[in-house]
């Protein structure tokens, strides 16, 4: 076998860890995804009805328990929480030891994601200080730094390489995917623990989304509904929480344990914008660099790709202008191959949402089937592409690409492929 692509190490996922609002096992997420379930819900876990919108996608599945200690587990913010068990998910689906995990310590890294993750540990802490005069616990200032996501995933899987953090709002699951990827390409690490968390289910974040004329208002009684990608109807997302974590290995590390290889990861590519803090760039250039890039690294051309899992955000102005970029990127092609949106059973996760959408596209590769779209009812002329509407596909899938359009003008595209 080849161990090596263009003089690189060849990188390959070997185990995933997903905690989702479809559910907290691969099993769970997969059966909901090929099937087309919404999770989307109204609020649980705080009362909504002061809101404008009152609908997410919530974890509601998830014991901490189940993974930690009860007191590792009041010690840790939730996004901490949400990491270390998909990590420990990820490694049993890896088939990783105890002793594998100590022998490749030092050649083991983490690059782990978020957009905020401590926001609401800090906020709680200032507010009980401010308004209550309640002195700050002992783990008031670590628990709100986004790197301890970072930090409980090298933990737990022994990682005493490189480690990383990467807060690029919507693009950070898949830029710290890409990131991950390059670790081992570089010959610094054999194996590496990546995704992305986000969990702040809070009145506030979801009050200052709304404030920002992006989230959908229309559907508080009917949430199964809201979340619809590319439909001419679709006026803004949903609000959503959750985690992914993939275990990347080299080739050559993941044959010589003899493990079970999803996918392998061919090519990623980052961009700017460099247009403004929160619109898209009208001609999709950003996203454009993006895709290109990506596929340029993997090698591929436009008749080379069989399926992109899209941004696909339920925004008027996104779902058009990724839309756009695609075809730019791959001209006639763009007509022939699928495009499905996973926020559209699970909404926005935000720093999150580029790692469980990563896991949802290795699963259709393995699976050679493509989730749909749901909610996909009024093609919308300026969205005009095959979005997979509203049943699962069973397709031939030789190379997938999955997109993250980001707050701040980011963009991440990564690359996978069949073995």
């Amino acid at each position: 076998m080849d161990y090596t692509r263009n003089g690189r190490p060849r990188v390959v996922v070997t185990g995933m860890g997903i905690i989702s609002p479809l559910g907290s096992t691969l099993e769970k997420y997969w059966h909901g995804l090929k099937n087309g379930v919404s999770g989307i819900k109204r609020i649980s876990k705080f009362d909504p009805n002061h809101l404008n919108v009152q609908i997410a996608g919530e974890v509601t599945d998830f014991v901490a328990t189940d993974y930690l200690e009860p007191k590792e587990a009041r010690r840790l913010e939730p996004s901490s929480q949400y990491s270390v068990a998909a990590t420990k998910m990820a490694i049993a689906d890896a088939g990783l030891t105890d002793e594998d995990l100590e022998r490749n310590s030092e050649r083991t890294g983490v690059v782990m994601a978020t957009g905020m993750a401590g926001f609401d540990s800090a906020f709680s802490a200032f507010s009980n200080f401010r308004v209550k005069g309640a002195r700050p616990g002992p783990m008031a200032l670590t628990a709100a730094l986004t790197n301890m996501p970072a930090h409980y995933v090298s933990m737990t899987s022994r990682a005493k390489g490189p480690l990383n953090a990467v807060t690029t709002a919507c693009a950070a699951g898949t830029q710290a995917i890409g990131e991950a990827f390059e670790l081992i390409r570089r010959g610094r690490s054999d194996v590496a623990f990546t995704g992305g968390v986000e969990t702040i289910m809070q009145d506030y974040s979801v009050a200052a989304f709304d404030s920002m004329t992006v989230l959908t208002r229309d559907y508080n009684d009917n949430p199964t509904a809201a979340s619809r990608p590319f439909d001419k109807d679709r006026n803004g997302f949903v609000y959503a929480e959750g985690c992914g974590i993939l275990v990347l290995e080299s080739m050559e590390h993941a044959d010589r344990r003899g493990a079970r290889i999803y996918a392998e990861v061919l090519g990623y590519g980052s961009s700017s914008d460099a247009f403004h803090v929160a619109a898209i760039d009208p001609d999709g250039a950003g996203a454009l660099r993006s895709m290109r890039w990506a596929m340029e690294d993997a090698g591929l051309n436009p008749e080379d790709l069989d399926y992109i899992n899209a941004h696909g955000t339920s925004t008027l102005p996104n779902d058009a202008i990724e839309t756009l970029a695609i075809k730019k990127l791959l001209g006639e092609r763009a007509y022939e191959i699928a495009v499905s949106s996973t926020k559209s059973m699970i909404g926005h996760a935000f720093g999150g949402a580029g790692a469980v959408e990563a896991v949802a596209t290795i699963l259709m590769i393995f699976n050679q089937i493509i989730h749909p779209t749901i909610n996909y009812t009024t093609p919308d002329p300026n969205c005009d592409l095959d979005y997979v509407p509203n049943e699962a596909r069973d397709a031939k899938i030789r190379h997938a690409m999955s997109n993250n359009l980001g707050l701040g003008g980011q963009n991440a595209s990564v690359v996978f492929g069949t073995i």
